[in-house]
């Protein structure tokens, strides 16, 4: 309980800190618990989305949605998006690419990335009805937490725990609890796919399975772990993947049926 709590404190800015607080040691298995923090960030996103389309054009609609994730986080994995593409881009070393990733100054690489980001999530969500992009945006957004957050069993932390921004290294995810959270997405997407989205579109989960793999090995070659950074970098563009997935399914299905 109070480990779900810690992920709810660590991923949003909510006041959950009121509700108790919690020693340092409950953070460090914030990645574990980290898709429950989707009901949240997604949750409130997509009913955004689904409220604001009964006043605003679909665009707009979901340009709200999507600035509402933002705002429960503090942006806190577009920031690990813009100081991923920063470092990986501007750095030729991995102490310089680690360097980079740490100065709190954003460069060049990193507006790039979030300006490409926010275009292409919101070009791609307003291409569906709203309902659809709502439903895609909740799912997407604990599927590639649950992708995502395996990164800490396949690469170690590239630096030393005091050198962390938040002073600490995530631990291992148990068996256990990988095989809850998978059946916990899983349930998620059956009731989903089954009430509002086509079952040609469940394909899409395979997607960004593809490009975490891709990105664990390009992060292991580049720098030789992960860090906080690359995890909320990897979370996005793995949920970027499997909207564009998504909507490409749907294009290929109706051109073969007409």
């Amino acid at each position: 309980m109070y480990n779900v709590l810690a992920a709810f404190m660590f991923f949003t800015r909510l006041p959950f800190w009121r509700i108790k607080v919690l020693d340092k040691e409950y953070f460090k298995n914030v990645v574990n618990y980290w898709p429950y923090a989707g009901i949240i960030t997604g949750g409130l996103g997509a009913l955004v989305m689904l409220a604001c389309s009964y006043v605003f054009p679909v665009i707009i609609a979901i340009t709200l949605g999507v600035l509402t994730r933002v705002l429960i986080t503090g942006a806190l994995h577009e920031d690990g998006l813009a100081d991923f593409f920063d470092g990986f881009g501007g750095g030729t070393s991995k102490e310089k690419i680690l360097s980079i990733m740490k100065d709190s100054h954003i460069g060049s690489y990193g507006v790039l990335a979030l300006i490409f980001y926010f275009t292409i999530i919101v070009g791609v969500l307003a291409s569906f009805p709203v309902p659809m992009a709502a439903t895609l945006f909740l799912c997407g957004d604990i599927l590639c937490k649950f992708i995502a957050s395996n990164i800490v069993n396949v690469l170690p932390y590239a630096r030393a725990e005091e050198e962390s921004k938040n002073k600490l290294i995530y631990n291992f995810i148990p068996d256990n609890i990988i095989a809850v959270n998978l059946l916990f997405v899983t349930l998620l997407f059956g009731v989903c796919y089954k009430a509002v989205l086509p079952v040609s579109l469940s394909y899409a989960v395979f997607v960004p399975i593809f490009v975490f793999i891709a990105l664990v090995s390009y992060i292991k070659t580049k720098i030789g772990g992960y860090t906080g950074d690359c995890c909320g970098a990897v979370f996005l563009i793995c949920e970027i993947s499997f909207y564009i997935a998504s909507l490409a399914l749907v294009r290929g299905y109706l051109y073969l049926m007409l």
